[in-house]
């Protein structure tokens, strides 16, 4: 339905054919006090008033499609925000590098974050940390260097397994949303102004200790200058851990370290939710 502007105000009448006449009320003057009925400039006036509220919603609704839609980027080190960046990065909520990804339950062998754990990938996995996490807070990884300073800028990069914290406010819709979110927001943050492809490989419910989850397995494929890879495959885990607590499982495996897949599946299949 639309409805017209005078110029001050909308009207209270609604049309579905917005090039229909005025509303009756505005048309015979018995409107808003000061409008002039007969006055054809004044009908020109609502008219163009009309069109550019509606031009104004056309094109934020274009503006956050767009945002939605678009993935791409360098992994380690790029700066999302810089001018150029993904507009994914505008809607996306940056990550925390707050400390409530640190182990909860101080049981060694365990890599924490929030209140996922899976049990410690051994060498060659290095564990770290990483406040990347789109949601996220500060998140636990373990990585392996697939090629170091691919860019000549010192970038290096890497297969990667992460847990950590959702903040998500008043929480998300449901499990399965929240999984489609965050990957469109980690294509924004881990690959930037790079085209990414993406294959879905599955995408279904995968329930962890009770908890309700819904996990994606996709492969992300680009052509990036100076690096090797050629493609990623993802599994992205969203786990709800509480009323309106959720937690992340994220691994990205490059092609080029395929032999580095079953520790990302292993480390999926011992994941728990910790008290």
């Amino acid at each position: 339905m639309y409805r017209y502007w005078t110029g001050t105000e909308w009207t209270s009448a609604v049309t579905a054919n917005p090039a229909g006449t005025m509303p009756p009320s505005f048309a015979s003057g018995t409107g808003t006090p000061g409008t002039v009925p007969g006055r054809k400039r004044g009908v020109i006036g609502w008219w163009l008033g009309g069109l550019a509220a509606l031009a104004a919603v056309v094109v934020a609704i274009w503006f956050v499609g767009q945002s939605f839609a678009t993935g791409g980027g360098i992994l380690g080190g790029s700066d999302p925000t810089a001018p150029g960046s993904n507009p994914t990065q505008l809607i996306c909520p940056a990550g925390d590098d707050s400390a409530t990804a640190l182990p909860t339950s101080g049981e060694p062998g365990w890599i924490s974050g929030g209140r996922l754990s899976y049990p410690a990938l051994a060498n060659p996995w290095v564990t770290g940390l990483d406040d990347r996490v789109p949601f996220g807070s500060l998140a636990t990884v373990q990585t392996v260097i697939d090629q170091v300073d691919y860019d000549g800028e010192g970038n290096s990069w890497v297969a990667s397994v992460l847990v950590s914290d959702l903040f998500v406010g008043d929480g998300f819709a449901s499990t399965k949303q929240g999984a489609e979110i965050v990957l469109k927001c980690v294509l924004g943050t881990y690959y930037a102004d790079t085209v990414v492809t993406q294959e879905l490989v599955s995408s279904a419910q995968h329930d962890v200790d009770g908890h309700s989850g819904w996990l994606i397995e996709t492969d992300l494929g680009f052509n990036i200058p100076g690096l090797t890879a050629t493609s990623e495959r993802v599994l992205l885990l969203v786990v709800q851990t509480g009323t309106d607590e959720y937690g992340l499982f994220y691994s990205s495996v490059p092609n080029t370290l395929e032999d580095l897949m079953p520790d990302a599946r292993e480390a999926l299949a011992g994941l728990r939710v910790d008290a």
